[in-house]
């Protein structure tokens, strides 16, 4: 199941979900100004720009932002928000294409970074980056903590939400650090659409030997956008790595 097939026409048009879950604006507001911070008045390049949920809002602040896409229908519906002239989007793949320009922010949210499915790939998308980054950028990264502690010994599956008409649930393929996670949507019928997507999924001390590896040091690490301490018990991270001021 390559991502290709995964992030189809179908699945964008479908995909944003305005005002609830990661399009609430408790959610959607503290990203987009936490953002606006770390750009530091330069321009942002987000890497899995998707429909645009992050950029729009936050070239609306006046920041300067493209992306890089893989998908070109996430794009066709990032178009029906803003034009190529307001985000610009190279469509490629974010361990590999390059973007025209300099940027003082790149940043990857909502688990972006555990799509590429190897650890090289992933180690690359950090090397991208810095090639993006002029001296003293950042690279923000936000993604889950994994959470194996709720996997008993022998099951390779974990629900992680349940509630009327949906349930979702995570397998698991130990040897290889991958992860499925399905998708199931339902109503009173016998039928029930599923939706799936593969990820790598990476510790924090994981991320952070492929940052010192691409040049880069941790600048800060919180649980959330609003700055709460991470800690053993933090199910997600948002971590900020930053290039040294001269290179």
């Amino acid at each position: 199941m390559g991502h290709e097939d995964v992030w189809d026409a179908d699945v964008a048009q479908h995909y944003d979900t305005p005002g609830t879950d990661v399009f609430a604006p408790e959610v959607l507001g503290p990203t987009v100004q936490r953002l606006a911070q770390l750009a530091g008045g330069g321009a942002a390049l987000e890497f899995a720009i998707g429909t645009g949920r992050v950029a729009v809002p936050l070239a609306a602040l006046g920041v300067p932002v493209a992306g890089i896409e893989l998908s070109p229908h996430m794009v066709e519906q990032l178009r029906t928000k803003v034009d190529e002239t307001t985000v610009p989007v190279v469509i490629g793949d974010m361990v590999t294409a390059k973007a025209p320009g300099e940027y003082g922010l790149v940043y990857s949210v909502y688990n972006a970074i555990s799509l590429p499915l190897t650890q090289v790939d992933q180690v690359e998308c950090f090397r991208n980056a810095a090639r993006h980054l002029a001296p003293g950028g950042r690279f923000v990264v936000e993604l889950w903590v994994p959470d194996l502690r709720r996997l008993p010994p022998g099951p390779a599956a974990t629900v992680f939400r349940s509630e009327p008409g949906y349930i979702a649930l995570d397998t698991y393929d130990l040897l290889h650090q991958q992860v499925v996670s399905h998708h199931f949507r339902f109503d009173g019928g016998k039928q029930a659409e599923l939706f799936r997507s593969p990820h790598r999924y990476v510790w924090p001390a994981e991320l952070d030997l492929m940052a010192q590896l691409t040049g880069f040091e941790l600048e800060s690490r919180h649980a959330d956008w609003d700055g709460a301490e991470f800690t053993s018990e933090s199910r997600t991270h948002v971590s900020v790595y930053r290039l040294p001021p001269s290179r």
